[in-house]
């Protein structure tokens, strides 16, 4: 089956609270090709829900080495949802 090469799916890991908003600890998104931080953000709020938009307002995205929270950054083919963690 060949994916439309206007799209990629971008594997999404979730961890603590991310995890249980999405009910599992990875997904998969389709984007269009050239997508931002911010269309998976709408993506992953519509798929899950008010409580992955509560996550997703304070984490922050693992992008390869790079962490980021600014959405105008170009996902990439795996992101890691990392909110705040309480540490102890």
């Amino acid at each position: 089956m060949d994916e439309d090469a206007a799209h990629i799916t971008v594997t999404v890991r979730f961890f603590a609270a991310a995890e249980e908003a999405a009910g599992g600890g990875q997904g998969t998104v389709s984007l269009h090709t050239g997508a931002m931080l911010g269309d998976l953000q709408e993506a992953l709020v519509a798929q899950y829900g008010p409580p992955m938009e509560r996550v997703l307002s304070v984490a922050a995205f693992l992008l390869d080495d790079d962490l980021t929270r600014n959405l105008e950054t170009p996902v990439a083919s795996r992101v890691d949802v990392l909110p705040p963690f309480a540490g102890g």
